[in-house]
């Protein structure tokens, strides 16, 4: 139990702080430093009534003279003695939105569909009413009478400052019914448990101590911004100009997620956390945990392992069963495995609105126009991971934004997911010509071995077939076109020479002598290279050769970053805040350069990118 719990907790932490969660954090950052409108400027009171620290200017003395005035049986007026100084109300705001969303995330994922299920409502209502709520709450923070309106529910209890944080509680219940997270294997655990109405004391267990895990990083970020409008005094002068500010922007978020806006955002941005969530959620002891959630069946599937080597025989591909309907096929009528022997098969665990599995869709497109003729077929098994998901007309929609022509198989029970013991979204799973698993893959990357895997394959089924070239390249074939990503992770690295890279300690680096060969790169200076990230100390610097139009890295923290091509510089960049992709060059055509970084030091730095 308690690894079970520490899973949780872990798997919280690495999700509150994914690229899947940022249209929310700028809302829980101003949600925490907003206070009721007629608060601001106002004095507390002491228990008897007295206003304590002044009132409006001008009232001075006057003021306490009429609060003071009492009626005696000679008319004399008594004077009152001095009250004593009242503590002001702290601004519980913070607590109040982070509670509300952990509490309605929670609930709602365990228990939304059987309430739903139960009451007839359509899958997507939740969605609808937490969008509903984040227009109310910025209407409240625009217009204070519609936030004593969202108060009104808790008039009774019985602490007045709670009372006051009504609204950030429902801003918070609002906003756990539109959290859409990366899901690794522990939040796929919940929610499969939840979609099914398996709850069990475990399943609880991990759904409480993975809500706790998400809510620490945001609390953080709100109480940022609660000590931000403290100690800002432009803040407590502008407090009225900020509500509205904070108001217009939760409206804005609401249109945005409505209209899937902040989708394409979120696509463009790396998922930094990936690998340390794949570390930890999918670790041995995370298995061994999560697997005595689910059944025993179709073992032989762990004969392979996520992103083998090799092509290995995993026994009988699972049949596709369970499945609510069919589209993407003629009359929409349902595809039998056995009907596809002799092709090779590739099965695709998605779920529309997920961004990882957004940003793998464009491989997929590319791999089923380049290899269709030569006898690939792929079946897009769509699994949802909230009861929206559920709604047909919203994946047909979501397909056809991300261009999906390829069969989609609506597995709302998730019967599927469990034939193919899956645990992640997206997850791709190769089947050969004779109707046997020969390899899967978890999560997003390693695009071009699973290339190397349906090629293999294909030429397997027919040794005669004439192949395309490969949609995506190896290092070495990139090397005329353009450079790959390349992480900046101690355990994913490559490409790099120099100084040996030293584990999550400050280690003092120097570049080789001579030239930088091509799409290499190494360290100078002082780094910690971390598995997540390098960060730069002092005197750090970074020269990369590379070749393309442009060149890309996500860097996070605060300070300036020196670029340098050829020798030349032409261009310092200013970084602020949480990770973030900033452009470092930007060619007309592709070149080959070599680029020199003169890091800050504290900056992170996570992925480059090349364009």
């Amino acid at each position: 139990m308690v690894t079970l719990i520490l899973i949780g907790l872990l798997g919280g932490l690495i999700t509150a702080v994914s690229p899947c969660i940022l249209p929310v954090l700028p809302v829980v950052f101003l949600a925490g430093g907003t206070g009721r409108g007629e608060d601001a400027g106002k004095c507390a009171r002491s228990p008897g009534g007295t206003e304590v620290g002044g009132g409006a200017a001008g009232d001075g003395g006057r003021a306490a003279d009429e609060r003071g005035s009492g009626g005696t049986a000679d008319g004399a007026v008594a004077t009152a003695p001095p009250a004593a100084p009242a503590r002001v109300p702290r601004n519980r705001r913070p607590y109040a939105v982070v509670a509300g969303l952990v509490v309605s995330f929670a609930f709602f994922t365990l228990l939304g569909v059987t309430i739903i299920s139960a009451l007839g409502l359509p899958q997507d209502i939740l969605r609808y009413v937490g969008l509903g709520l984040l227009v109310l709450i910025g209407l409240g923070l625009i217009f204070p009478p519609v936030e004593r309106l969202l108060e009104k529910p808790f008039a009774r209890l019985p602490q007045r400052q709670v009372n006051k944080e009504g609204s950030a509680f429902a801003l918070g219940l609002g906003l756990g019914l539109l959290y859409v997270p990366c899901a690794g294997p522990v939040l796929a655990a919940i929610t499969i448990a939840g979609a099914r109405g398996e709850i069990s004391s475990d399943i609880v267990v991990l759904t409480l101590s993975f809500a706790v895990g998400t809510a620490v990083p945001l609390l953080v970020f709100a109480l940022a911004g609660r000590r931000v409008a403290d100690r800002v005094a432009a803040f407590r002068r502008r407090a009225r100009g900020l509500r509205i500010a904070a108001g217009c922007l939760m409206i804005v978020l609401a249109l945005g997620l409505a209209l899937d806006v902040t989708a394409a955002i979120q696509r463009s941005l790396p998922d930094y956390t990936s690998g340390v969530q794949k570390k930890i959620e999918d670790s041995d002891a995370a298995r061994q945990q999560l697997s005595g959630l689910y059944d025993n069946s179709n073992k032989e599937l762990s004969r392979c392992e996520d992103g083998a080597d090799e092509l290995r025989s995993c026994g009988k591909a699972p049949a596709l069963e369970g499945i609510d309907s069919w589209f993407n096929t003629p009359g929409d009528r349902p595809v039998d495995l056995k009907s596809l022997r002799g092709k090779v098969t590739l099965v695709d665990f998605w779920t529309y609105s997920c961004i990882n599995c957004q940003r793998a869709v464009p491989h997929l497109r590319d791999w089923e126009r380049a290899y269709r003729d030569a006898g690939l077929r792929i079946i897009g098994v769509h699994s949802p991971e909230f009861a929206f998901e559920k709604k047909r007309s919203n994946v047909v929609a979501g397909a056809e934004k991300l261009g999906v022509d390829w069969p989609v198989a609506l597995d709302n029970d998730l019967t599927t997911w469990d034939n193919y013991r899956n645990r992640f979204w997206p997850a791709k799973y190769l089947i050969d010509a004779e109707g046997t698993v020969r390899y899967f893959k978890f999560g997003e990357g390693e695009y071009d071995k699973t290339e190397k895997m349906i090629r293999e394959l294909l030429r397997q089924a027919d040794p005669t077939v004439t192949l395309p070239e490969p949609t995506g390249r190896a290092m070495d074939d990139l090397a005329a076109d353009r450079t790959p990503e390349t992480y900046l992770s101690n355990l994913r690295i490559r490409g790099y020479v120099g100084t040996p890279l030293v584990d999550d300690r400050p280690t003092a680096y120097r570049f080789p002598k001579g030239s930088l060969p091509l799409n290499k790169l190494s360290l100078d200076g002082t780094w910690t290279a971390g598995y997540e990230q390098f960060t730069a100390g002092k005197d750090a610097k970074l020269a990369f050769t590379y070749r393309a139009k442009n060149a890309n890295l996500v860097l996070a923290g605060t300070g300036k970053v020196t670029v340098l091509v050829n020798g030349e510089a032409t261009k310092t960049i200013s970084v602020t805040g949480s990770p973030t992709l900033y452009r470092l060059t930007d060619d007309k055509d592709a070149r080959t350069a070599r680029l020199e970084l003169r890091v800050d030091e504290g900056l992170q730095a996570y992925v480059f990118t090349f364009g």
